[in-house]
């Protein structure tokens, strides 16, 4: 929350994304939805939950050293060279600009956490492209979640803004990564 939040208010003030009012409750806080807090309460736990079980009920799914190394050093170029193309749409800078330094981050100080975690994030995409889906209008009349074109790239997979991807790989990567650091932390 303390990254997303601050963010997630900025974006909403400044017309990067915002919510229709239909569907929430009507309570605000600093012009987010309660609902819109409560997702990063929820989403978050959910995904390493999930993160977890996989491993508990396959412990050996984890992709080798060299594709790790392979998939990461070619994530964060081309997330650099897309946030550099288009460093005047707020979302896909700022969105891609975080997972660069994150990925590199991870991989440094945690490269086994990645080795499961691109695989882990791949089962995760299902109930993603559902529930995004439905946030950005499908399958519904109206979306409940927009994004102001201007602001990404403009391509959609289905009705979801291909930055939200990264986006949630970002959310749960990050909160993965103190969460078995503060473990290890602890254990000491």
């Amino acid at each position: 929350m303390s990254v997303f939040i601050p963010w997630d208010v900025i974006f909403t003030m400044n017309g990067v994304w915002g919510f229709n009012s239909d569907y929430f409750l009507g309570f605000e806080i600093f012009s987010l939805p309660l609902e819109e807090w409560l997702f990063f309460i929820c989403i978050p736990f959910s995904c390493v939950f999930t993160h977890y079980a996989l491993l508990l009920y396959f412990p050996n799914l984890k992709l080798n050293k060299v594709a790790t190394k392979a998939i990461s050093i070619s994530l964060v170029l081309i997330l650099f060279i897309l946030a550099l193309a288009n460093y005047d749409k707020w979302y896909t800078l700022v969105n891609f600009s975080l997972a660069i330094p994150l990925t590199w981050l991870v991989y440094k100080y945690n490269p086994q956490l990645l080795q499961h975690f691109f695989l882990t994030f791949l089962v995760m995409l299902i109930p993603f492209f559902i529930v995004n889906g439905v946030l950005t209008g499908s399958w519904i009349d109206n979306q409940v979640v927009w994004y102001n074109d201007a602001e990404n790239l403009g391509i959609r997979m289905g009705t979801i803004p291909v930055e939200d991807s990264i986006y949630a790989y970002s959310m749960i990567l990050m909160n993965l990564y103190y969460f078995e650091y503060l473990g290890s932390r602890f254990k000491k």
